[in-house]
């Protein structure tokens, strides 16, 4: 008989996805070869690769064109490192937990991206990010990948009581653009992952760094990829420090994961409007618009077949016509450059668009009853109903009593990102933000699922906990020292840390209940909650060591390897990510034979940590019809109840030997 195996206590190795990727396409490039301990694993054979490539490699050419920088290797490879953390649930923290879709995580975002993969892999409909600009003054993220963080946050002074660990980059940095390229570099890799084939991101960047944000995202996404660089204004109050230039425009970078033919969505014209059906490029054709649909000034009679039209267009009306009261009432025969074809205009009519003639020049005019939104141009500003940082900056005072955030972006603009795309709505729209802030998508997504009265759009919020005490010690500027003052005023009213996933989980909480207040009629089942996670050290101990450095205490520990702080969701929650199941899914709980059962999405995994395993807890859950079971370690009292699992579940599940090595798992 098998023992069940275990749930991996690492992620995933990022080297071993692109394996897999790489065998998906080219199996016939892999072989196998044993490891130190003895394990047959694949591994690619690069002679057999570089002749399935043929002449499109190269091999330490002299001279290629590539963009690079001190540090860029380093950044690759933590990308792709695993790491021995989990993220914990914050149930108290969380609004309606058992009911939302939405996600709110604390920690790294480089760690919490590693945490997400196997869950959310292909699944991300839209990146939205707003990361440190380097303007000099912004804190980045202080990833040195030579030494552990604990050692590199001590040598650098930076660490503190929270483990913290961002920096400011100043320009006296000797790697002030590096350190911001290997930044932002190792979080895109894992971050493109994540985007579904139809998937989409948009970066806002200033100029400082613009230039080489676009060379890094070419390599990362491939600049075939590449869609545009929107240009938002963001102030209409510029300031007059600069002798050069006026700063108004921010950029907005935009990538899909795999470019397709579809249009991207703009704002849709609400006024209606006589728009022209003549167009001089346009190769010339027959357009007849039917009896009595058209409209006109022209006196009633009857209008002979002729030449006619403008200084601008040539238009001939092939066939006698006749007006009568306003109305064309024999069929209009036009020869001339239409922006339309026959069945286009059929159609149009039939769906309500009114057609005018108003002269005799022939000129042919339509008012549609809605029209399809526009491609969007790349200049975002008022015109398209997108606000400035002013704006954002006010709005804060309809959530707090006094401005809490520094820059915060107009929840507008991100409103109108979240409608280029199709929204498909038999799939859920998962739009994610690493750098999430003052979590002003989060306040977009509701907002955006208000305004299409449904909950399709949902949201997973990344922020590092940074201090605010560090914040204002560091910060120059007397208005942003004011506002970092009063974001910690408000956190020791409320009784909360001192960090800025604080103010941002209020600012949710707020804004749903405004939009909620705002729109009671058609907001009750609107889904403004979050469940909070926290990303931590393993739920596990740490158990490497050498032979001689056991104590008796210890090995006595080592009979459970969990640590005692942690609790069965802690554990549930870990199990999902390892085995890729989401985070937001619906729970269930049920108490049998003593044990309680945690049912995810009604099967899609069922755990049980606690009390003895005995058959009548199998039962329950076999009946549960589960894809994945696992269970602890410690809730097998005797060995050989641990491998009976396997012929109770082949009995109860009717598995295979496979299936069940596959589908049950302990820890």
């Amino acid at each position: 008989m098998e023992h069940p195996n275990h749930v991996a206590m690492e992620t995933t190795n990022g080297s071993q996805l692109n394996l897999d990727a790489l065998y998906k396409i080219a199996p016939s490039c892999f072989t196998e070869a044993k490891d130190e301990k003895g394990n047959v694993r694949r591994v690619v054979d690069f002679t057999k690769l570089r002749l399935l490539l043929g002449d499109d490699t190269v091999e330490d050419a002299p001279e290629v064109y590539d963009f690079t920088w001190v540090g860029k290797r380093a950044a690759l490879q933590e990308a792709a490192a695993p790491i021995r953390k989990t993220l914990r649930p914050y149930k108290e923290e969380s609004v309606d937990w058992d009911t939302t879709q939405n996600l709110y995580i604390e920690g790294d975002n480089l760690e919490v991206l590693k945490l997400l993969q196997n869950s959310y892999m292909g699944k991300v409909k839209m990146i939205y990010i707003d990361p440190p600009y380097n303007t000099g003054n912004d804190f980045v993220y202080h990833d040195d990948f030579h030494r552990t963080q604990q050692e590199e946050d001590e040598a650098a002074g930076v660490i503190n009581e929270e483990g913290e660990r961002m920096v400011k980059n100043t320009s006296s940095n000797g790697k002030f653009h590096s350190d911001w390229c290997s930044m932002i570099y190792s979080r895109l890799m894992i971050a493109r992952s994540l985007l579904s084939e139809d998937g989409v991101i948009f970066i806002s960047i200033d100029s400082r760094e613009v230039t080489n944000l676009k060379k890094i995202c070419d390599e990362v996404f491939n600049e075939t990829n590449f869609i545009d660089i929107f240009n938002w204004a963001k102030t209409e109050t510029p300031e007059n420090l600069s002798k050069k230039s006026k700063q108004i425009i921010e950029y907005v970078l935009c990538y899909e994961k795999d470019k397709d033919t579809s249009k991207f969505r703009g704002i849709r014209k609400e006024a209606v409007s006589s728009n022209g059906l003549l167009n001089q490029p346009n190769a010339v054709g027959v357009l007849t618009f039917p009896q009595n649909t058209v409209k006109t000034s022209i006196p009633n009679g009857i209008i002979p077949a002729g030449m006619y039209g403008t200084d601008t267009y040539d238009v001939e009306l092939l066939e006698n016509t006749e007006v009568k009261d306003g109305l064309f009432i024999k069929p209009v025969k036009l020869k001339a450059r239409f922006k339309w074809s026959q069945s286009y205009l059929e159609q149009e009519l039939s769906n309500g668009t009114t057609i005018k003639i108003p002269t005799m020049k022939f000129s042919p005019s339509y008012e549609k009853k809605e029209y399809d939104p526009e491609v969007p141009a790349n200049l975002i500003n008022s015109k398209v109903e997108v606000d400035t940082n002013e704006s954002a900056s006010t709005y804060q005072l309809q959530l707090f009593p006094k401005k809490v955030f520094n820059y915060p972006k107009p929840h507008s603009l991100i409103q109108y990102l979240l409608q280029f795309k199709d929204n498909n709505e038999e799939e859920p729209f998962i739009v994610l933000d690493f750098f999430s802030g003052s979590a002003t998508t989060a306040d977009a997504a509701i907002r955006f699922n208000q305004a299409l009265n449904n909950n399709h759009c949902r949201f997973i919020l990344v922020q590092l906990q940074e201090d605010l005490e560090v914040a204002l010690a560091n910060a120059k500027n007397p208005s942003e020292k004011e506002i970092i003052q009063n974001a910690i005023d408000f956190l020791l009213e409320h009784n909360r840390p001192f960090n800025i996933c604080e103010l941002a989980k209020e600012r949710i909480r707020r804004a749903g209940k405004k939009i909620k207040e705002e729109n009671p009629l058609t907001t009750q089942d609107l889904d403004t909650g979050f469940r909070v996670f926290k990303c931590e050290d393993s739920n596990y101990k740490e158990v490497a060591f050498a032979p001689k450095e056991y104590t008796q205490d210890m090995l006595a520990g080592l009979l459970d390897n969990i640590k005692e702080d942690r609790n069965d969701l802690d554990l549930l929650f870990d199990c999902m990510l390892r085995w890729g199941v989401e985070l937001s899914l619906p729970l269930s709980t049920t108490k049998v034979d003593g044990c309680i059962i945690h049912n995810v999405n009604e099967g899609d995994l069922v755990g049980c940590f606690e009390g003895a395993v005995t058959e009548k807890v199998i039962d329950a859950i076999a009946a549960m019809d589960p894809v994945r079971v696992v269970f602890r370690d410690s809730s097998f009292t005797e060995a050989a109840n641990k491998m009976n699992l396997f012929e109770l579940f082949k009995q109860k599940c009717s598995w295979t030997d496979e299936e069940v090595k596959k589908n049950v798992r302990v820890i």
